[in-house]
Formats: C-alpha cells, structure tokens, sequence
C-alpha cells in the first residue's frame, strides 16, 4: 500500500531552523510531483511548496518564499522542505502529498507538527 512518512517537526525558536522529510513508498515516485501542505488550528490547509516530479521545477507561497526550500531524493523517494528564519505564524501541522495528474492519484501524510516558539 501506499504510505507517506513525514518526519523532523518539533520545536523551534522563532529564527530557527528545521528540515522535515517525507518518506514514500508503494508507488513510482519519480512519476508524482510533491507537495508541502501545512494547517494551523483554525486555519484552512494551504499549499507551502511544490516541486515537480524530476525536481526541475519548484513553486512556493508567497508567505514562506525566500525562507523556505523544498527539494526531493528520487533514488531515495523522499522529499525535503528546509524551513529557515522560522516565526510564530509557521506554526500548524506540515503534510506531505504525491500527485500523479495523469492517474489522479492523490495521497496524503498523516502530518507532522511544527510549533515556533520562545
């Protein structure tokens, strides 16, 4: 079966740093282009950073732009997003997604928790 692993959430002071991993497995990785998706209480989700299936291409909000870095491992079917100069407003949980637009396909994390704060 398909499964997305995120992991690297925790902690941080604002300024800091953090570097999350997504983990996939059961499906061709290097045909989904990857998705960070993040969601604070009370918030709807929304689209952090995407990059294409070959890493050509990266695309990134505009809150997080300059700040934040995603990034994929094909050969290690994990995908990256380097998060820098955190602050309290990054704070929600991160979610990792794979889409395969000529399938459709779309799957999911389960998510990691992020929390900026002194």
């Amino acid at each position: 079966q398909v499964q997305l692993v995120e992991s690297g959430g925790g902690l941080v002071q604002p300024g800091g740093s953090l570097r999350l991993s997504c983990v996939v497995s059961g499906l061709t990785f290097n045909r989904y282009a990857m998705n960070w998706y993040r969601q604070a209480p009370g918030k709807e989700r929304e689209l952090v950073a995407a990059i294409t299936s070959d890493g050509d291409s990266t695309s990134y909000a505009d809150s997080v732009k300059g700040r934040f870095t995603i990034s994929r491992d094909n050969p290690k079917n994990t995908v990256y997003l380097q998060m820098n100069s955190l602050a309290p407003e990054d704070t929600a949980v991160y979610y990792c997604n794979a889409v395969w637009e000529w399938s459709g396909n779309v799957y999911w994390g389960p998510g990691t928790q992020v929390t900026v704060s002194s």
